[in-house]
């Protein structure tokens, strides 16, 4: 069992939307790639969000129930995009420093 400071913080959400942390020394575990690769499709999605924020704030005739569900769509992304950010903030803290 890896020390406090270390645990992993996942990209999803436990029962009542607590975070979930990952308790291991092993980055190329299964549960570890499974974080990884849930944390490139979010940022992913939060990329394709942004493309999309673009071109409907330039639309003239987007309607207001398009930038509803815009906005809806960006605040998930940006939850996720910030939960990525914490966890790989984490794993900077708790490596050691690369030397240049």
């Amino acid at each position: 069992m890896t020390a406090q400071n270390k645990l992993r913080l996942l990209p999803w959400s436990g029962p009542e939307d607590k975070p979930c942390y990952l308790s291991t020394d092993n980055r190329d575990g299964y549960m570890s790639r499974l974080a990884d690769n849930i944390e490139s499709e979010q940022l992913e999605t939060a990329a394709e969000l942004l493309k999309q924020a673009t071109e409907t704030f330039g639309d003239d005739h987007a309607g207001l129930e398009d930038v509803q569900l815009l906005a809806k769509e960006l605040a998930g992304a940006l939850r996720d995009v910030l939960r990525v950010a914490t966890s790989r903030g984490h794993l900077l803290e708790v490596s050691e420093p690369q030397r240049i």
